[in-house]
C-alpha cells in the first residue's frame, strides 16, 4: 500500500515563495542545499517532525503564468478550531482569494499561492458522503453551527453517513 510521502515544486521566486510557506502556513525549513554541483538548490520543507520533508522548493521555474500540470495540493488540519486560525491568517494576506467550499466530508479552503499553485486546507467532518460534491460554506459560523449545517445541507444524500461506517465497509471489502 502507497502512503504519501512529498511533493516537490518548481517556484519562480524562492524566498518569496519560503517565506510565504513558513511564515503564513507553518512550514519550516529542514535541509537545504545544490541538487548537484553546480545545479540549483532544494530545499526540504515540513511541519511534521517524523517527516523530513513534506514538501520541497526547487527555483527553476521559467513560466510565469500559474502552474496546469496540479490542480491543487490538500493539506488537512486536526481541528475545526485549526481550520478557523488559517482562515483568519490567509484573509490577513494581500492578493489571496480564499473560496471557502464543503464537500460534505470536508469544510475547506481552497486559495493559490503567491505563484498559483491550488491549495486546499481541510478539515475532516465526521460523515461521508459520496463525491463529487461542493458547496459554498460560511467560515465565520461556530463549530457546532457549521455541523448542523453539514447535516442539513448533504444529509439528504444517500451515501451520508458516519466515516467510520464508511471506513468499515471499505476495510471489510478489502479483507481488512
Amino acid at each position: 500500500m502507497l502512503t504519501w510521502s512529498h511533493a516537490v515544486l518548481y517556484v519562480q521566486n524562492l524566498q518569496t515563495m519560503l517565506q510565504f510557506y513558513c511564515e503564513v502556513l507553518g512550514f519550516e525549513v529542514t535541509d537545504r542545499g545544490p541538487l548537484a554541483e553546480g545545479a540549483p538548490e532544494i530545499v526540504f520543507l515540513s511541519q511534521d517532525p517524523s517527516e523530513h520533508h513534506q514538501l520541497a522548493m526547487v527555483a527553476t521555474r521559467q513560466d510565469a503564468a500559474p502552474s496546469n500540470s496540479v490542480n491543487h495540493f490538500a493539506f488537512r488540519v486536526a481541528g475545526f478550531s485549526e481550520l478557523q486560525a488559517f482562515h483568519d491568517k490567509l484573509k490577513a494576506v494581500s492578493g489571496l482569494m480564499l473560496n471557502p467550499l464543503s464537500h460534505g466530508n470536508t469544510l475547506s479552503f481552497y486559495f493559490n499561492d503567491l505563484e498559483g499553485n491550488g491549495i486546499e486546507i481541510f478539515w475532516e467532518t465526521p460523515w461521508h458522503v459520496a463525491q463529487p460534491q461542493g458547496k459554498p460554506w460560511d467560515p465565520s459560523m461556530a463549530e457546532a453551527e457549521a455541523l448542523i449545517w453539514l447535516q442539513e445541507t448533504f444529509g439528504h444524500d444517500p451515501s451520508f453517513e458516519p466515516v467510520a461506517d464508511y471506513q468499515s465497509r471499505r476495510r471489510a471489502a478489502q479483507g481488512l
